[in-house]
């Protein structure tokens, strides 16, 4: 057994991992009440799930460790998005 388990960013974390938890996440929006706060707790269960069961099905660890990964992630880039849309908005008016 390891003492850490090696884990190997690519293509599938970067380009489809975490623009699939922004997109889940906001479907889940759409389709259930779900209050702000919790949205980030979503995003990382999401995250959790993908990167478990698919990402890294053969070391659990290393799916844990990616899951939170993909999911703070995708809150920072929609953050990040929604930041720059506002501020391009206001600079307009």
């Amino acid at each position: 057994m390891e003492a850490f388990p090696t884990i190997h960013t690519n293509f599938w974390d970067a380009i489809i991992a975490v623009p699939l938890v922004v997109i889940l996440t906001q479907i889940f929006k759409k389709i259930f009440p779900i209050r702000k706060p919790f949205v980030p707790t979503l995003a990382n269960g999401l995250g959790l799930a993908i990167g478990i069961f698919f990402a890294h099905e053969h070391n659990v660890w290393a799916g844990i460790f990616m899951g939170f990964f993909y999911g703070n992630a995708a809150v920072g880039v929609y953050a990040s998005l929604k930041t720059q849309i506002t501020a391009y908005r206001e600079s307009k008016n």
